[in-house]
């Protein structure tokens, strides 16, 4: 049944002239299920105040919240609420080897006339065995729990339906080192043996916790975060660089202001631009080849894990040939709001 679906979506492209002139070695995947597909532990602990009212597994939150519980918006019409905090599932970001290979839709191939780079690991000679990787990365509108209608009020949940944001086969950037450094220009300053030194740090603060906002540079346990392209020198296994890559990926899109902050007291009223992404706000959970949705995916008993945590704890059997090497993650941000009945 899949497998027709696919073809059906592949004739639909095909007619609107979406049909890519790329046609990738491999592209599988399947359509994900938004009630079991999804670490729902993740959008805990819930907050009123600074005050958690509601967490099961002792679920993380490194975010201080705004300690009063009392709040109030001045938008078209103003109103009085309840300060509350939790993790909202937003995005789902696809890391893949193949250009506009999507498994999220299925293992849909689309694109246009571009012909981007093909992504995986690259082996460059035998005195390099580790070899360089370089993936292509998707990223999806997912707000599963406004789709769900569940939780909260539409004031605290990002509205609207699944949809596509942005891919990075069409990015000039993405595949370019000297491009990126228009993009992120400090990159040079922290390509040193001691900034990277300090990542050791941040590895073991995202492993027991969350990552240090203040080296924020460093994707903890898989390395730092620039540039912000595909592009990573070693390759350290499928899972890890897919993890490295969604980091860069998100740092990147709110460098370009394609994505934003909800916590704190600067978020109770709308989201705002944050182009230093602090990277304490995300919780992230691995939702294809295999979804973690359960407390046997980690020993902690969690199914998400903040950026820069270890992947040795929970990523044992995500990778496999074929179907498991492309990856796609659902992204929590924390969310603070002023909550009120009034509509």
């Amino acid at each position: 049944m899949k497998s027709f679906i696919r073809f059906l979506v592949a004739i639909a492209l095909s007619w609107t002239g979406l049909a890519g002139a790329v046609v990738p070695t491999t592209c599988l995947g399947e359509f994900a299920n938004p009630i079991t597909d999804v670490c729902w532990s993740c959008i805990l602990p819930i907050t009123i105040g600074n005050a958690p009212v509601g967490n099961i597994g002792a679920q993380e939150d490194s975010m201080d919240n705004p300690p009063t519980p009392f709040c109030s918006c001045y938008p078209s019409e103003p109103y009085f609420g309840l300060v509350i905090g939790f993790w909202e599932p937003v995005r789902t970001v696809e890391v893949v080897r193949s250009p506009y290979c999507f498994p999220t839709l299925g293992g849909t191939t689309m694109g246009g006339s571009t012909s981007p780079p093909e992504a995986g690991r690259h082996t460059q000679n035998q005195a390099d065995p580790v070899g360089r990787s370089f993936y292509q990365a998707h990223f999806f509108k997912d707000p599963v729990m406004s789709i769900l209608e569940s939780f909260a009020s539409d004031r605290c949940l990002e509205e609207g339906g699944f949809d596509l944001l942005y891919i990075t086969e069409v990015d000039p950037l993405w595949s370019d080192d000297e491009l990126t450094l228009i993009l992120d220009p400090e990159a040079i300053l922290f390509s040193n043996p001691i900034t990277i030194a300090a990542c050791v740090a941040d590895c073991l603060a995202a492993s027991l916790s969350f990552g240090l906002p203040q080296l924020f540079w460093c994707d903890g346990c898989q390395g730092t975060i620039y540039p912000f392209n595909g592009n990573v020198p070693y390759h350290m296994g499928g899972v890890r660089t897919a993890e490295l890559i969604l980091h860069r990926f998100t740092a990147k899109l709110h460098r370009q202001h394609l994505a934003m902050a909800g916590h704190g007291a600067a978020g109770l009223c709308a989201p705002y631009l944050e182009p230093l992404m602090d990277k304490t706000g995300y919780k992230t959970s691995l939702s294809y080849p295999i979804p973690q949705t359960g407390y046997t995916d980690s020993p902690d008993g969690r199914c998400c894990q903040p950026f820069g945590r270890t992947t040795i704890f929970w990523a044992s059997g995500k990778e496999f040939p074929a179907r498991g090497e492309d990856f796609a993650f659902k992204l929590f941000r924390k969310r603070n709001c002023c909550e009120s009945e009034d509509e």
